[in-house]
């Protein structure tokens, strides 16, 4: 049998660092969210690009399936293994590797967590800004095409990678991109290898821009009385060129949820978070700007955080949210979907959401990183109940299709994965079959993450 040839091959190479038992499989099967568990054959820790390689090769050569695992924390089921096949779990490759202080970039194995790189970057005065919430893997962020609060001032990515080692599926290593921040050089294999959810190489190395510690730093938040009136805050925030670090959204059921997790008193009201970076006239300029503005819109309560135990309590408070809600239905499972439309649009899309699932049998809370029109609905399901998982569906596909009629993407940054690529055909057209003809060449036995992103 062909996987069996294969394993055996690659025990040879990797020893007890290839893993088949059941706690293993299963940790590397399982989802975030609703998807059911679907866990490889076998588990593979690599520790260099030359056992990656080696892996690819061996694989490739007997057509098994190889998934790419970083942190486990994607939520549109991109690492389950739906055919089988090997996981690649990269959590034995996490080193920093280089900072380049006077270039402000750092070389990384795809392994380390945003949150690991930004403790051992603290001496330098620089740190990396993409921040998804999640204590996500730089690798698994690169491949998802990852973004997050920091967004609105920092970017994605897209935008903070500045090149890539990538083993091919035939176990060959290619570099993209160089160290310099321009290059008119051939195409931008960086920019196809990022977002590409591991269906086209596996990421072995990543080169990455760096930013500056800012010397001060203000949090804020603000309630409203109606979603309307704070999302139209967020337009005439962003119109004016306030220029936020983040400014994020939650409504009402959002911030009950986090009362109730983290026992706090916040009115149960939607409710903006806010922070900016810069000099310290600079921030308290921006902040006091901020109050005005929103103050037009009917905001009461403006907190301001300045100290940094404060900040780091209210940022928890939102990258907690998830888990939060989840306690509003013990034993609830979630269809956690975002979409991301024109700021312009942002307004409908969500008080049209809201409406969708308030007329619906389950619960959702809506958040989002509203500074860049991408916002979430967590909806909350009984996995025990068909009828509450296909409200919630239902509820997701509305979503998806308003997201595209006012021009914008069925997904911000979660990716497609498994959950999303019903929708790829209506987004993208006949460049769908151009995306299925580039995996064809790259990954012709089709070994990589099959059944994710691409046409079936």
């Amino acid at each position: 049998m062909a996987l069996d040839a294969a394993l055996s091959e690659l025990s040879t190479v990797l020893g007890d660092r290839l893993s088949r038992s059941k706690s293993d499989l299963d940790a590397h099967g399982a989802s975030e969210t609703y998807f059911p568990s679907a866990p490889p054959d076998a588990v593979a820790y690599p520790e260099s690009t030359a056992e990656v390689s080696r892996i690819l090769s061996v694989c490739n050569a007997h057509g098994v399936p190889v998934i790419a695992y970083g942190a486990g924390t994607s939520l549109e089921g991109h690492t389950s293994a739906v055919r089988g096949g090997v996981t690649l779990d990269f959590s034995r490759m996490d080193r920093l590797m280089t900072v380049h202080q006077g270039d402000m970039d750092a070389v990384v194995q795809p392994g380390i967590t945003r949150e690991a790189l930004n403790r051992e970057l603290r001496a330098t005065g620089l740190f990396f800004s993409v921040d998804p919430g999640a204590n996500a893997s730089v690798g698994g962020m690169a491949a998802t095409r990852a973004s997050g609060t920091t967004t609105v001032r920092y970017g994605t990515m897209r935008d903070n990678v500045l090149g890539l080692e990538v083993v091919l599926a035939d176990g060959r290593v290619i570099r993209t991109g160089t160290r310099a921040r321009k290059s008119s050089s051939g195409y931008d294999l960086t920019g196809l290898f990022i977002g590409s959810e591991g269906t086209l190489g596996v990421i072995t190395e990543a080169t990455l821009r760096l930013h500056g510690q800012p010397e001060a730093v203000s949090s804020g938040i603000c309630a409203f009385q109606s979603m309307s009136e704070a999302v139209e805050a967020v337009v005439a925030v962003i119109q004016m060129g306030l220029p936020m670090a983040r400014i994020e959204f939650l409504d009402a059921e959002a911030v009950r949820a986090v009362n109730a997790h983290s026992g706090t008193n916040v009115p149960e009201t939607p409710h903006l978070f806010v922070e900016f970076h810069g000099s310290e006239a600079g921030v308290a300029e921006d902040a006091a700007r901020f109050g005005e503005i929103v103050a037009d819109f009917g905001a009461s309560g403006v907190e301001v955080a300045t100290k940094p135990e404060d900040r780091t309590a209210l940022w928890t408070m939102r990258h907690h949210v998830y888990w939060a809600c989840l306690g509003l239905k013990p034993g609830a499972t979630a269809v956690v979907t975002d979409v991301c439309v024109p700021i312009s649009n942002l307004a409908q899309a969500v008080e049209e959401t809201q409406a969708d699932i308030a007329a619906s049998i389950i619960d959702g809370p809506i958040l989002g990183h509203v500074g860049d029109g991408n916002f979430h609905a967590i909806l909350l399901v009984d996995p025990s109940q068909p009828a509450e998982l296909d409200a919630a569906k239902a509820l997701a596909a509305r979503m998806n299709e308003r997201a595209l009629a006012l021009g914008g993407t069925v997904t911000g940054e979660h990716g497609i994965g498994i959950g999303k690529r019903a929708y790829m055909e209506a987004q993208h057209g006949d460049a769908w079959d151009v995306m299925t003809d580039i995996k064809r060449t790259l990954d012709p036995n089709g070994i990589l993450n099959p059944g994710k992103l691409i046409r079936p």
